[in-house]
């Protein structure tokens, strides 16, 4: 059985709004990530996707619940005791250009963390070892050795978002957090990005947790996938298994609404009715209720647990489609 390498229990993030009034972004979430896997994670957006991927490498804090990086409890480490674990754990962000200091070359933004962080034997690198590694991790990314004495304006989405890659890799991390890194992107350069990710997982041995709301994209690169609906997970299972035969409605919903050249009546679910409840305000229950097309009396009473099904995935619903 692969090694577990995150373990998140029972996270939960609220923020405070005026007036008192409190915003669940992420609702008592509990998985694993497992070595060398990719981990999707998908939902509408404001669903909490980024807000999970942020609390589970510590980059926000978590306002309860645990979290096991490499059998060791990082919820309570200091920022001192946490910075060496944080060579082990990376993110990629959403917007290629606002994370990338645009007075700055390429290679002072790729040397940084090279120069802040030591060596595997705890040594301060020389310049010598950095440059190194510099023209190793562009050369990573498909990038050439030109783009280290550039700045961020000239380069395309695509290639900006490579540099990004690259700087996540300096360190060589075991887990990086993707957060919706193709979305902004055109398509052409979506699919040459995943392509990339895919391909450094299988150089590396790097594990993912890829945030997208492109079911196309997560059906192309994960292992597993989970569906998140207002903070909280509603579906976990083998990519195969949720994409093609969805257990929880709220997922069902969301492949039947991917546009499609022909779309069969039998594959359509009944459409949702409403809109998305407010987080701040959520409905007793399931909170997919209000919209669900088979909710029963029960569904708006009792809130649902994550829990397995005979096909060994996970799934909060009273009454699951498949499984």
């Amino acid at each position: 059985m692969a090694e577990t390498l995150l373990s998140a229990r029972s996270l939960r993030k609220d923020y405070r709004l005026p007036r008192g009034q409190r915003l669940r972004a992420v609702d008592d979430v509990s998985l694993d990530v497992h070595a060398g896997e990719v981990l999707g994670v998908v939902g509408e957006s404001g669903c909490g996707k980024s807000t999970l991927g942020r609390c589970l490498l510590r980059l926000t804090e978590a306002s309860a619940g645990s979290l096991t990086f490499e059998g060791h409890d990082i919820t309570g480490l200091s920022e001192r005791a946490l910075r060496p674990v944080r060579q082990r754990m990376q993110m990629v962000f959403q917007d290629s250009y606002a994370s990338l200091n645009p007075r700055r070359r390429i290679g002072d933004l790729l040397a940084e963390p090279l120069r802040v962080h030591p060596d595997a034997h705890g040594r301060r690198r020389d310049m010598r070892a950095i440059e190194a590694r510099l023209a190793e991790l562009v050369d990573l990314v498909g990038l050439t050795p030109d783009a280290l004495a550039r700045y961020p304006h000239e380069f395309s989405g695509g290639q900006r978002q490579r540099i990004n890659i690259a700087r996540a890799l300096a360190l060589s991390p075991r887990l990086i957090v993707a957060d919706e890194p193709v979305s902004a992107l055109d398509v052409s350069i979506q699919a040459q990005i995943v392509n990339l990710f895919a391909d450094l997982q299988a150089r590396l041995g790097l594990t993912y947790v890829f945030i997208a709301h492109d079911l196309a994209v997560v059906r192309q690169i994960s292992t597993r996938v989970a569906v998140m609906y207002l903070g909280a997970v509603v579906e976990l299972g083998a990519t195969d298994d949720v994409l093609h035969a969805p257990a929880h409605p709220y997922t069902s919903a969301l492949i039947a609404a991917v546009p499609e050249p022909v779309v069969r009546a039998d594959k359509l679910m009944p459409s949702l009715r409403g809109d998305v409840p407010s987080p701040v305000n959520p409905p007793p229950g399931c909170r997919f209720h209000t919209r669900c097309p088979v909710a029963r009396p029960v569904c708006g009473q009792d809130a649902p647990t994550l829990r397995a099904v005979p096909d060994g995935r996970q799934v909060a619903c009273h009454f699951p489609l498949a499984g």
